[in-house]
């Protein structure tokens, strides 16, 4: 007999089903269902993205190739093409975005401490957005320039684990400044962000509610300088200023006093200016902060090469989304299985190693400890001897 089911299987279990039939209930999604349950679905989905999968044919093919194995994943059979798309189109997308929050706690739990690159115990953000372009052509909805098409996932990176707090799909016309005002964040947090977030009211409101920013300075910002302050020259820091804005308006948004300071990039010599509302910080930390940023830029990039977000299964709005939101959740499982591996995996190898042995018979927590050493569990057949 078989003692451990499926990698895939012991994956789908990490979900609470009762919390998942919750959430069901809630958005009535399954009203007019008959015989293909959103279970199914977010299965499907996820066989989509960490099977890589790049259409429905091959997402109802791959499941029906190993038919066998599909009671583990409570699934009584492989849907078909037309099924599931249907279900896409129709099933409201805000069911898998419940779902992803209730996966982002448990996977909260599991993540590892305060960052040891920084001392300090600010809970440190990152807010960023990434372009996702669509063929305006078999997506009109989705329209952005002239002949282009996209949306656009915002997402909120808590850098204690570098997971996402916060996630949302626009269209790709939508300022990212609109979606930052809609964020509430904790007094003492720091959120670090790049130029296209640049909004003196919001600086003021994130002043006033003790919330710490660190952002890139617009090159036409029209500043006084208020005091110098002491830099050290092997911090690569070139300057640091105590700043006001100049302007009436800019002044009404944000009438306090700011801090700009002027960073050299090791790497390229390039002379960057930061804002920040931060007065305690050596510069140098400042910095520092602005440069783990880049953590957000790699969760983007991870998400687009190793699961699917550039090519879609379905035109329709609603399934997009459903793509993209079921896409975020993989992320969460994925990075789940980073926190407790025993090996430091990269994600774009243990995404290719779920994919290559996602329906063989291992013990998921031992095969993320020792992936070449952990046998497959198949059964073995007796087999009668043959007289000769």
């Amino acid at each position: 007999m078989v003692r451990h089911a499926s990698l895939f299987s012991q994956i789908i279990a990490l979900f609470n089903r009762s919390r998942f039939y919750e959430l069901v209930h809630r958005h009535q999604a399954e009203r007019y269902a008959k015989g293909f349950s959103c279970w199914d679905q977010l299965v499907s989905m996820l066989f989509c993205h960490i099977g890589q999968a790049k259409s429905l044919r091959e997402i109802s093919g791959g499941l029906a190739s190993a038919q066998g194995k599909l009671l583990h994943l409570g699934v009584k059979r492989a849907p078909k093409k037309s099924t599931l798309s249907y279900a896409n189109a129709h099933r409201p997308w805000q069911l898998f975005q419940d779902l992803f929050y209730d996966t982002l706690y448990w996977c909260q739990l599991a993540a590892p401490g305060k960052i040891k690159k920084f001392r300090f115990k600010n809970k440190l953000l990152s807010m960023d957005s990434s372009t996702i372009s669509l063929c305006l052509a078999l997506f009109p909805w989705a329209k952005f320039r002239r002949t282009k098409g996209a949306v656009k996932l915002h997402l909120l990176l808590d850098h204690d684990g570098y997971l996402p707090s916060f996630a949302h799909i626009t269209n790709g016309k939508k300022a990212d400044v609109r979606i930052a005002r809609l964020l509430s964040l904790p007094p003492g947090s720091i959120i670090a962000m790049d130029r296209g977030y640049n909004d003196y009211e919001l600086y003021g409101k994130w002043t006033r509610q003790g919330v710490y920013f660190v952002t890139r300075l617009k090159d036409n910002a029209d500043y006084h300088v208020l005091e110098q302050h002491p830099v050290l020259a092997n911090k690569h820091v070139l300057s640091d200023e105590t700043i006001m804005f100049a302007s009436a308006k800019a002044q009404a948004n944000c009438p306090f006093p700011l801090r700009r300071i002027v960073v050299e990039d090791p790497d390229t010599g390039e002379s960057i200016a930061l804002l920040t509302n931060h007065f305690e910080f050596a510069a140098s930390t400042i910095g520092a902060i602005y440069k783990d940023r880049w953590q957000i830029e790699l969760f983007f990039k991870a998400l687009k090469q190793n699961l699917r977000v550039k090519t879609f299964v379905g035109t329709s709005e609603n399934a997009l989304y459903i793509q993209i939101w079921t896409a975020v959740i993989a992320m969460l499982l994925i990075k789940f299985m980073q926190f407790k591996a025993a090996i430091k995996w990269s994600l774009s190898n243990m995404v290719a190693f779920l994919r290559w042995n996602l329906f063989t018979y291992r013990n998921l927590w031992d095969w993320l400890d020792r992936p070449e050493d952990t046998p497959p569990l198949e059964p073995v057949p007796s087999q009668l001897a043959l007289p000769f």
